[in-house]
Order: C-alpha cells, then structure tokens, then sequence
C-alpha cells in the first residue's frame, strides 16, 4: 500500500525558514511529478511547486525567489525548503505524487498535510 508521509511542519516566525519532506513508502514501480500544494482556513487547496520527472519546476508566483523544490529519486522523497516565510504563508501543506505502484495504475496520491504557522 503506498502512503505519502510528510514532515517539518510547525511555528516559525515571519523571516524564517522551514523544511518539509515527503516520503513515497510502498511497492512503487516509478514516480513521475511530485509536488506540493498550499491550503489556507477557508480557501482552495492550491499548488505550491512541481517538480517534474525531467527535473524541471514550476512554482506559484507568490514563492518564486523563497520557496526551491527537491527530490531524491532514490528515497523516493520530494522536499520543500521554504526561506523568507510571510504570515500568508502559513496554512496546510500537502504532498502530492503522480505514481505507479505494483500491480495497480498509475494515479495522483495526496499526504495527510503538515500545518506550517508563520507568526508575524
């Protein structure tokens, strides 16, 4: 059973910085994009960053220059090193891989979220 579990949510104040990890666990036969996705109270969830299978990224205009996307391929992780975080910043961070597990077909999987608060 393939699960994503993320990590290094938390407070932090405004001007700071945060890591979060996302790891793939499960019989996977390959991942393609892996990205992360933003939701704040009340609002859509929104795509934070991608990155591709080609390595490329693409990140949302609100992080462009604070926010970088990373992945390991061979744990099967996808990180997101967020710098100079604004209090607008702060809400549910989810984890989210386009992959093919063994024996089933490949589809999108979501991480249960990790909460970052950004204190002003």
């Amino acid at each position: 059973q393939v699960q994503l579990v993320e990590s290094g949510g938390g407070w932090v104040q405004a001007g700071g910085s945060r890591r979060l990890s996302c790891a793939a666990s499960g019989t996977i036969v390959g991942i393609k994009d892996m990205a992360w996705y933003y939701q704040s109270a009340g609002k859509v969830r929104e795509l934070v960053a991608v990155i591709f299978a080609g390595g490329g990224t693409n990140y949302a205009d609100s992080v462009k220059g604070r926010f970088t996307i990373s992945r390991d391929l061979l744990k099967n992780t996808v990180y997101l090193q967020m710098n100079n975080l604004k209090p607008e910043d702060t809400g549910v961070y989810y984890c989210n891989a386009d992959l093919i597990p063994a024996g089933g077909s490949r589809r999108a999987y979501w991480g249960q979220g990790t909460l970052v608060n950004v204190s002003s």
